[in-house]
């Protein structure tokens, strides 16, 4: 019967706000009379309902709570036949409890998501030299595997046969294919896009580093249990303070009402209902201007934050790769664009893609004699002329002579943490293209408001190299920049500094960004990007718009600042009511009780001042 009563408590309080209608409309028409008795008597029954096995499940691990406190005022308020009140206190209550119970969100289907992507199965090589679909958990160390162009890798290991294009985004964050050669190394859940590979396994299961990134979730989120709120610390003290008080009241005078006002005047209506009001006030507001927060106690940990990790791709830059510079080495420029163009259109790789958007208006060319070498580029035959698209790798095999100027070119462009296409004409360089994932529009001035919320601290930690990092850090003025890192690395940044004191959040996009997010005080996630990146954190950015930044941290001390005046406005109230109920002759219960819903009225008043919140 407990079980169904907490299971149901949210249906109750729809069946307690209908019945208050009623009697309000019954009242109204014909009068206070037996109707509206009954309905207050069954409202506060029901509504009392939850709230009594909360205080006897309380009571039966010796904790002394505020549903207690409420519980033995509804009932006293049914006692001296105060039916209004009894009704109206079940109500707040329980319509606090379901405000705030709404704001929080679960994270669990994270882990479940991750584990998802882990493939099921693996083509092992066997005695005979055939490759046999075998049981993920059957495979050990030293097996040789075979991936197939659109299959996840497996295991964490080693090309030993085969070459081919892997998108490593689940472990780096990085959009930009790596080419795998043998000898390269590989990771569990990233993706070959083409090529074949035989791969010895070297870390299988839990070892691979995507299983570590889900062994981080798990632990990250287990150890993050969410702080006792300020009103279950304060009702530690504060209901037996009040019981004891009616008691002593009962005892001294022999006055059961007043003892009864006292605990219902005591009963910190604001106090329930104004710390929820102000929660999802402001999260109305987060929500209307692309700021998805979970949860009060995530808004308590936000206004606090001095310390903002950003991953770079799809956070810091768009997460698409984009011509960022050219350079000619012909007087015939069209041409050289229309050659590269023609090629590129039979091409699905993501730098592909960026030359096409780059050019989308250039003549194309039938191609002949196509040849792709992986890992390398491509050549055709284009209008009789022999046309080599690549990188330098393409270049050595096709014996093209580089002059030193050319090699300059190329060496800025990379120092710079450009991806390198090169164009050769017959033998001739005639185009080179510097690709990279461009820094998000605006950011600047994003960040130095960041910086008068009082973030002093600004760190990129990134998969890609440190050249393309240090050039971010330069570009925005952040405060230090890491490349080159995997997961476990950026779990072990914010460990770091949080030890130091430092309140930290971590903001990115990705499935490998996932520990980090659950790990850091506050996990923010782009709206773009994965599912588990969202789920894992603790505040989603919608629409890519990093703008809502600023908005989302000056939000939550807005809405810490509003919580903290309700509890005042509310405890204040509360001790005027007692003050003078015991040491007044003028206080009563009528003009307590219109106090007392005066000073809710305030408190919910105060709260929608938040859905206007603006940031200077």
């Amino acid at each position: 019967m407990q079980k169904a009563i907490l299971k149901y408590k949210h249906h109750l309080l729809l069946i307690v706000t209908i019945l208050l209608a009623l009697a309000i409309i019954v009242h109204l028409v014909s009068g206070y009379g037996a109707i509206v008795e009954i309905l207050l008597v069954i409202a506060s029954i029901l509504g009392g309902a939850p709230i009594f096995v909360q205080a006897f499940q309380a009571l039966k691990v010796r904790v002394v709570s505020i549903d207690l406190l409420v519980s033995i005022a509804i009932v006293g308020a049914l006692f001296i036949k105060n039916f209004e009140e009894s009704a109206v206190v079940a109500f707040l209550f329980l319509l606090g409890s379901y405000l705030e119970q709404r704001t929080l969100n679960k994270t669990r289907s994270a882990i479940q998501n991750l584990v998802e992507l882990s493939p099921e199965t693996a083509l092992r090589q066997e005695l005979n030299g055939e490759f046999v679909e075998t049981d993920i958990d059957e495979i050990d160390v030293s097996d040789t595997l075979l991936v197939k162009t659109g299959a996840s890798v497996p295991v964490d290991g080693v090309v030993i046969y085969g070459s081919g294009t892997i998108n490593e985004a689940s472990i780096t964050g990085e959009s930009v294919p790596v080419t795998k050669e043998i000898g390269a190394k590989v990771f569990a859940g990233t993706i070959l896009e083409d090529g074949m590979l035989h791969v010895e396994a070297e870390r299988i299961g839990e070892e691979t580093t995507f299983g570590k990134i889900i062994e981080l979730v798990e632990e990250a989120q287990d150890s993050k249990s969410e702080a006792e709120r300020f009103i279950d610390r304060f009702a530690k003290y504060y209901t037996p303070f009040i019981l004891l008080l009616a008691i002593a009241i009962w005892m001294i005078t022999r006055n059961i009402e007043l003892a009864v006002t006292i605990l219902v005047l005591g009963c910190p209506g604001a106090l329930v209902i104004g710390v929820p009001v102000s929660n999802v006030a402001g999260l109305g507001n987060g929500a209307k201007n692309g700021v998805l927060l979970k949860g009060s106690e995530v808004i308590h940990r936000l206004s606090h934050i001095d310390t903002i990790l950003f991953d770079k791709t799809g956070t810091l830059t768009y997460g698409t790769p984009r011509v960022n510079e050219e350079i000619f080495y012909t007087k015939h420029r069209e041409k050289a664009i229309s050659y590269l163009v023609s090629m590129e259109k039979s091409s699905n790789h993501p730098l592909a893609k960026a030359i096409l958007d780059q050019y989308n208006t250039a003549k194309k060319h039938d191609i002949d004699d196509l040849t792709v070498v992986k890992g390398e580029g491509m050549t055709a035959t284009v209008d009789g002329q022999h046309v080599i698209i690549g990188n330098c790798q393409i270049l050595e095999r096709y014996n093209i002579a580089v002059p030193e100027t050319i090699k300059l070119d190329i060496a800025r462009l990379e120092n710079e943490g450009h991806t390198i296409v090169i164009t050769v004409i017959d033998e001739q360089i005639a185009l080179i293209n510097g690709i990279q994932d461009q820094v998000r529009e605006g950011l600047e001035k994003d960040l130095e408001r960041l910086n008068k919320l009082g973030v002093k601290k600004r760190i990129v930690l990134s998969g890609d190299n440190q050249g393309t990092v240090d050039r971010v850090v330069k570009k925005l003025n952040l405060t230090e920049g890491y490349g080159n890192m995997l997961p476990d690395e950026k779990s072990a940044v914010v460990r770091q500094l949080q030890d130091n004191g430092e309140t930290v959040a971590f903001i990115g996009d990705g499935i490998n960004d996932s520990p980090s997010l659950a790990l850091a005080d506050i996990g923010m996630a782009m709206g773009s990007g994965t599912d588990v990146a969202i789920e894992t954190s603790n505040v989603v950015l919608m629409n890519e718009d990093f703008h809502h930044l600023p908005h989302a941290i000056g939000l939550a001390k807005s809405i810490r600042r509003n919580m903290i005046q309700n509890i005042v406005i509310a405890l204040a109230v509360v001790l005027v009511l007692l003050l003078s109920i015991i040491f007044s002759d003028w206080m009563n219960m009528a003009i307590g009780m219109f106090v007392h819903e005066a000073s809710i009225l305030v408190v919910i008043l105060n709260g929608m001042r938040l859905l206007n919140y603006k940031q200077k």
